[in-house]
């Protein structure tokens, strides 16, 4: 039995599979960024989840992918809770851009783009990922992401850069304080996820002239950092993963055309191509 994990900074999708890839059932939990969790805490969500608990002990491979293992330490705080957890594994831990380049994969070399709670993006030529540019996180990078639309967002509302309708729907639905918004950010490990809930007001008035340009702005901004970088990209398709990807596909599609680049792809939740890839490539 095996088990395979897509992890954003939110959430991770679990699909639990036989060996000859029969699927046995699916999972949530929280997002597993070794940045915001320790490994520890890691080993307390898992074991609340019963149906993860109730085959712990025949998981035979447990593959990982999650957003922040980016170096050999990051991963290791997975590692060390999934060790402990699913003790007769051998337990497979990587960076969720391994994941977005496998399951964006179609036979064909692209670049391959995050667009969730966080932002990144790779070239894969089948074989090897190669990154342009290193990812800056929520703080210095993460552009065109969640976090970024919504930290927009916020801080259009406090600068009374909004539009009467939106600064009072805005208040309507969050009532936010200054000191609210500060202990949020700057008191709260999750700040990056606590900024990407924001989002949901950017994609319920996505349609206002305001909110238009704010969604184009940052979505420029990620084509700037993390797309342009690449030599490839005037050969090569550009596949996205990702929610925020999904909703803006039409802006997306429209940036992509002002730096005359080609938009292929779009994969929504990453996890059923990611399965399907471990089956063709992977399962020998």
């Amino acid at each position: 039995m095996i088990a395979i994990v897509d992890s954003g900074s939110t959430k991770s999708d679990w699909v639990v599979l036989e060996n000859d890839f029969e699927e046995v059932f699916r999972a949530n939990t929280i997002g597993f960024n070794p940045y915001f969790i320790n490994s520890e805490e890691i080993e307390q969500e898992l074991r609340k989840n019963e149906d993860l608990m109730g085959v712990a002990e025949r998981l035979e491979k447990v593959f990982f992918y999650g957003a922040g293992c980016s170096s050999e330490s990051l991963r290791k705080v997975v590692q060390v809770a999934f060790d402990k957890v699913f003790v007769n594994a051998k337990n497979v831990i990587d960076h969720d851009l391994k994941a977005a380049a496998y399951a964006a994969y179609d036979g064909k070399p692209a670049v391959v783009c995050i667009l969730g709670t966080g932002s990144n993006s790779c070239y894969f030529d089948g074989e090897s990922i190669y990154e342009a540019t290193p990812s800056l996180a929520y703080i210095l990078g993460d552009e065109g992401s969640g976090n970024h639309l919504g930290r927009e967002l916020v801080k259009a509302y406090f600068t009374n850069k909004l539009p009467e309708n939106l600064h009072k729907a805005f208040d309507e639905r969050y009532n936010l304080s200054i000191e609210k918004l500060n202990k949020n950010v700057y008191d709260n490990k999750f700040a990056n996820a606590y900024l990407a809930t924001f989002s949901r007001f950017v994609a319920d008035y996505k349609s206002e002239p305001f909110i238009m340009q704010i969604i184009y702005r940052c979505l420029s901004d990620f084509f700037y950092a993390q797309v342009l970088p690449y030599p490839q990209i005037k050969e090569a398709e550009i596949n996205f993963i990702g929610s925020v990807a999904h909703y803006y596909e039409d802006t997306l599609r429209a940036v992509a055309a002002e730096y005359n680049l080609r938009v292929g792809e779009i994969v929504t939740k990453p996890i059923n191509n990611l399965v399907r890839y471990h089956k063709q490539y992977l399962s020998n």
